[in-house]
């Protein structure tokens, strides 16, 4: 097709990847193993809301691009058009399954699901008609959605994935919600069946909306009240706070019961695994794909010291947990020293191979006799204070947070010091740093060195938690994942470090319930959230700005495709 056709029918090729997409979910077999869920009981089936969401998202997408390259109009017209372009492929779709019996290549291509589609219809025609209005419909509502003023874009959209978030997790929310007294009423008034009822979910629409509507209004000037505190009433207000802000953590594993604390206790690992590699990637500019030997380091050192099974020492948790420590950030110093001049891929490589080294190294038959090769290490003993044993999730996790809240602090420190803006002077650029006088090679294996202890911390509380270690636990795609975290929550930013895991670790997790399509789910959560939020989900100031920089210089121009087209020879 060319440059005019398009022009013609803009949205036309997103509306083809749209129902490309669309296709690919029906023939998998996700969207009929979603439909025997609800996101609205009697209304919302999982299933349809997976091909109405994707279908939203990508439409809003072209009248996004529409409106930005010529005005409402266009955008308007894209929406419709990527629509109907995705609801006519889903249509050619079914047409082709009443020819052809895909069923004997396709396992997954059951009658139910393209009677599904068609809405139930028994008349063919109706059923046809029917998808490509749905199909319309969606994409005027992506493309309204998109045309709406910021605040209540934004509402709408909170509401939506309120709805959306509730109705899918409604196995996990609504035990845990059940067993307040307080509340167990008011859940079994927004829930019903295998999902939400419909009044629980308009309610909960509005109410989300309005909340998200609030405080975009109001967020700017509830700041500047705050800020407009005396000293002594914003030192109280953040006591009052930070106080609240404690209970809720304490309360957190008894409140949610024992699935959700094992959740968090992974989620906690990960944060604490992120802290460490936000020093070193976000801070200081060093990419390490190694980061998992240090995780190593620290479990396979507690292993060693407090197990019986091996028999060389009889220490307890906290008598090890320094020497993991002081040996993981030896082992930092030791892999900064030969890649110091190393930047960019080539570090990268590097740290790569230093990982691969550590897991090698633990499942060789010649060091099996003091780290138990390939069967790992048994036996280790709990963490213990004063008669309180960290055994279960919801024992375990006060260990965890109390190792977050520690590194977090340290972290918090390190970021404004002298040697925290050293490390981001070597990030932005390594020659200007050295020549305005910063110590390259003290700069950055301080920061490998900072980095791997905390991942050893986080691997002791790793190996007392699990009660073992395996070689098989520290693979490569542990050190991907953690890097993921804070690119996903926001490189350099502590706060996106706790969300990034939340996002990619939690929210796994708690899609267990969906077997094998867990995570084709996760997979589409975070291309959805690099399209839609580049920067992280929770940036760095100087991140955010750098990203923006251009939005704010140059807003949308309506008129760029007639001037362009009145330059054209």
């Amino acid at each position: 097709m060319n440059a005019e056709s398009r022009e013609r029918l803009p949205g036309l090729r997103l509306g083809l990847v749209s129902g490309a997409c669309l296709v690919l979910l029906t023939l998998v077999g996700i969207v009929e193993a979603f439909s025997q869920r609800e996101i609205v009981s009697g209304v919302l089936s999982m299933g349809e809301g997976l091909l109405f969401f994707t279908g939203l998202f990508i439409a809003y997408l072209a009248a996004d691009r529409g409106l930005r390259r010529a005005g409402t109009g266009r955008a308007l017209a894209a929406g419709l058009v990527c629509g109907l372009a995705a609801a006519a492929l889903l249509a050619l779709l079914v047409l082709l399954s009443k020819a052809v019996n895909l069923r004997q290549v396709l396992i997954n291509a059951s009658p139910a699901v393209f009677q599904m589609l068609v809405f139930q219809r028994e008349e063919l025609e109706v059923g046809l008609a029917l998808l490509l209005a749905a199909g319309l419909l969606t994409g005027a509502a992506a493309a309204g959605l998109r045309l709406l003023p910021p605040v209540p874009r934004r509402a709408v959209t909170a509401g939506l994935v309120c709805v959306a978030g509730l109705g899918m997790l409604q196995d996990t929310v609504y035990p845990v919600l059940s067993s307040w007294g307080p509340v167990a009423g008011l859940a079994d008034l927004v829930f019903e069946g295998l999902g939400l009822s419909p009044g629980g979910a308009v309610a909960l629409f509005v109410l989300t909306a309005a909340g998200a509507a609030f405080w975009a209004l109001q967020g700017a000037a509830v700041r500047g009240r705050i800020a407009g505190l005396s000293p002594g009433g914003r030192r109280g207000l953040r006591i009052g706070a930070f106080a609240l802000l404690a209970l809720v953590l304490a309360i957190l594993p008894q409140a949610l019961g024992l699935f959700l604390s094992e959740v968090l206790t992974i989620v906690g690992l990960y944060v604490l695994l992120g802290l460490g590699l936000n020093i070193v990637v976000g801070f200081a500019g060093l990419l390490d794909l190694g980061y998992v030997a240090f995780f190593a380091i620290g479990s396979y050192t507690v292993a060693i010291l407090t197990s019986p099974e091996l028999g060389f020492f009889s220490l307890s948790f906290w008598q090890a947990l320094p020497f993991a420590v002081l040996f993981g950030v030896i082992a930092g110093v030791l892999l900064g020293i030969p890649v110091l001049k190393m930047r960019g891929d080539y570090l990268a490589i590097a740290t790569l191979g230093f990982g691969e080294i550590i897991r090698i190294l633990v499942l060789s038959d010649s060091l099996r006799p003091w780290l138990g090769g390939a069967q790992g290490i048994g036996k280790i003993p709990k963490a213990e204070i004063v008669g309180f044993e960290f055994g279960g999730p919801q024992e375990i996790y006060y260990l965890i947070l109390a190792g977050c809240l520690l590194v977090g602090f340290i972290s918090w420190r390190l970021r404004d010091s002298r040697l925290g803006r050293a490390w981001m002077a070597v990030r932005e650029d390594e020659d200007v740093a050295q020549a305005m006088g910063i110590n390259l090679v003290a700069a950055k294996l301080l920061a490998f060195a900072t980095g791997a202890g905390f991942s050893a911390l986080s691997g002791a509380i790793f190996a007392t938690k699990i009660g073992s270690v395996y070689p098989h636990s520290f693979n490569v795609m542990i050190s991907i994942n953690i890097l993921c975290v804070i690119i996903v929550g926001g490189i350099g930013s502590m706060p996106g470090v706790i969300v990034g895991a939340f996002a990619l670790v939690g929210l796994p997790e708690l899609l267990r319930e969906f077997a094998e399509y867990r995570l084709l789910v996760y997979g589409a959560a975070l291309v959805a959230m690099m399209l839609l939020r580049p920067e992280g989900l929770w940036p760095e100031a100087t991140r955010r700005r750098e990203l923006h920089e251009h939005e704010e210089q140059a807003g949308p121009t309506p008129d760029a495709p007639a001037a362009a087209a009145a330059g054209r020879p």
